[in-house]
């Protein structure tokens, strides 16, 4: 059987059923995702598409792990699953890891010229690709896919989404800006070159109004919230129509795209280079 065979067949036996062929089965899985070989979703044709046997071998990889001592020494202690320690990166990598508390799991894919500031984390499956910046206290969630060139500023969060297998993890194409205290959860698409200013929320839930073209962008039955390339996108609110909200003068939160990326928003951010 294929790879994806064997975890598309252990996923569906019990725990109590899994030996060790599922183990290795595991480990040869693990290796794929640490190279990058095989990932949670990936874009064929223009549309991104899940893979989900590879989230189903991820969710194997917990059933699989027992709680081990991965403590550093003594004042360190950490214990979780055997199956997921942390990732093993060396200088030859390329990837810079900054010292001061960061941690990337086992079983992700972290690309050449990768910066990595503490203290961030970078869960198992995450895909994050070549040149980008993930700065301190950000978050790359398990199965989020994240481009080339994409600087995550401080303390932004970029949800994963795991379970249900079937559901689009977050992207972040390439080139993207994600200011510093945002959140991009459920699902959500950021094409190309988007720019998420600081403190912006993103969530499969909220529309996202777009003052150059006059739309407003939702989440669908069977599509996520997306981003369009080069939208600058930053917080606002909109105020309540009727009712006990209007008459207390109240709003809600709403993401604006309030321009398209241009000359003068690539100077604004031309400086992030200099940190790569």
């Amino acid at each position: 059987m294929s790879l994806q065979e064997q975890i598309e067949s252990l996923f569906e036996m019990p725990a109590s059923d899994l030996g060790d062929d599922a183990k290795a089965a595991f480990a040869e899985f693990k290796n794929e995702l640490n190279a990058g070989r095989v990932r949670a979703a990936e874009k064929i044709d223009g549309d991104w598409r899940v893979n989900t046997w590879v989230k189903k071998g991820i969710l194997l990889g917990f059933r699989l792990g027992t709680l081990v001592d991965l403590s550093i020494n003594k004042n360190f202690h950490f214990y979780d699953k055997h199956t997921y320690p942390l990732k093993d990166v060396t200088a030859d990598d390329g990837v810079r890891i900054v010292p001061g508390g960061s941690s990337i799991r086992d079983g992700c894919y972290i690309g050449r010229g990768v910066t990595c500031m503490p203290p961030m984390y970078i869960n198992a499956g995450a895909y994050v690709d070549d040149g980008t910046m993930v700065d301190s206290h950000a978050l790359v969630g398990s199965c989020a896919q994240i481009g080339k060139r994409v600087h995550l500023s401080a303390a932004a969060q970029i949800g994963g989404v795991l379970e249900p297998v079937g559901a689009v993890p977050v992207i972040i194409e390439d080139d993207v800006l994600v200011g510093g205290n945002s959140g991009i959860y459920e699902g959500t698409i950021v094409r190309e070159r988007a720019v998420i200013g600081a403190g912006t929320i993103l969530t499969g839930s909220t529309p996202l109004f777009d003052l150059v073209k006059n739309q407003i962008y939702k989440r669908t039955d069977d599509q996520p919230l997306v981003v369009p390339a080069g939208a600058v996108v930053v917080p606002g609110a909109r105020a309540i129509s009727s009712g006990w909200g209007k008459e207390n003068g109240l709003s809600l939160y709403a993401p604006i795209i309030v321009k398209y990326r241009d000359e003068k928003t690539d100077k604004s951010i031309k400086l992030e280079d200099i940190f790569r």
